[in-house]
């Protein structure tokens, strides 16, 4: 069966189905301009709800060093990528401290990749909504904006496995936002997994992430053989344990937690770019013949964001079948 695309003029395409076919385009993000919302009363909320509560969450520009330092590595991925003969794509400029929003240092959280479709949510925190703005090389014909005020969802709540979409209900993912998904995807013979009651958790690619069509990891202080969703029971699962996952360093605060250190990147079935601090989940990998590429994301804890995060796949060739 041939998988069906969207071409640009410019020769991109859209398509992808899932997070481990062979990656042939990529949006790779920017920590230029990055900022902590001061006025966003979703995003300081935080504040109140954050395990690290007792460290205030900052507000205004980001710190000029972590933001050298995290754009230096954000380029070294897109080299890496670029040698594996990857188109990459980079969003455009934009000053968030002018408007009082975030970054596109994630574009994992900011679009969502079904197929050949960019489905455009509302993001739970709404100054965030604006990082759009910087995605201008998206073909209109492919996006599909929610119309719902009301269904508010960050893409990377999602994950995809060809036909079979994985969503997270968590603080940002609402049941309204599951609901318009269902509404567009279960007609096209897509199924909607929901995930919910999983503790400490926003995104859901720091909890479990798929390396391919029978293999996938688990965050184990979050998920473990009773709670895991029943869909992979017959996989190959590698559940890590606390003492697995190394703490990497942060400034000033950690927007994520340890667990950013498993967020790792596909570029094909047996080719996976990993935080190369972590060692117990590179051999883990290596065991079972992976290819690892051990790169570095200093700011990933302070920024939010490792390396499935701060990509955002196009074009992956093999797609559902």
């Amino acid at each position: 069966m041939i998988d069906t695309h969207y071409k640009s003029q410019d020769g991109m395409i859209i398509n992808s189905h899932n997070e481990y076919d062979t990656l042939k385009s990529v949006i790779v993000g920017t920590a230029q301009n990055a900022n902590w919302p001061e006025h966003c009363p979703d995003f300081r909320k935080q504040e109140k709800t954050t395990r690290w509560k007792e460290m205030p969450l900052p507000s205004g520009r980001v710190d000029a060093g972590t933001v050298f330092e995290a754009e230096q590595d954000l380029d070294t991925l897109a080299s890496i990528l670029e040698n594996f003969d990857v188109k990459v794509y980079r969003p455009d400029d934009y000053d968030y401290t002018e408007t009082d929003g975030f970054y596109g240092y994630c574009p994992r959280d900011r679009l969502l990749i079904i197929g050949d479709k960019v489905i455009v949510p509302n993001m739970a925190y709404q100054c965030r909504d604006q990082e759009i703005e910087t995605y201008s090389f998206i073909p209109n014909q492919n996006r599909m904006v929610v119309d719902d005020p009301d269904a508010r969802f960050d893409a990377a709540n999602i994950l995809r496995h060809n036909k079979d979409i994985f969503y997270l209900y968590s603080d940002t993912g609402n049941y309204e936002g599951v609901r318009w998904l269902s509404n567009r995807l279960t007609p096209l013979d897509y199924k909607i997994h929901i995930l919910k009651d999983l503790p400490g958790v926003t995104h859901i690619d720091s909890t479990i992430s798929i390396l391919n069509d029978h293999t996938v990891i688990f965050n184990g202080s979050r998920i473990n053989k009773n709670n895991m969703p029943k869909y992979f029971k017959d996989w190959n699962c590698i559940f890590l344990k606390d003492s697995d996952i190394t703490a990497i360093d942060f400034m000033d605060y950690p927007y994520a937690s340890k667990w950013i250190g498993m967020n790792c990147l596909s570029i094909d079935p047996k080719t996976v770019i990993v935080d190369q601090h972590q060692k117990r989940l590179i051999s883990k990998l290596e065991k079972q013949n992976f290819e690892v590429i051990p790169l570095e994301l200093r700011h990933a804890r302070t920024l939010g964001g490792g390396f499935h995060c701060v990509t955002l796949d196009l074009e992956r060739t093999n797609g559902h079948r």
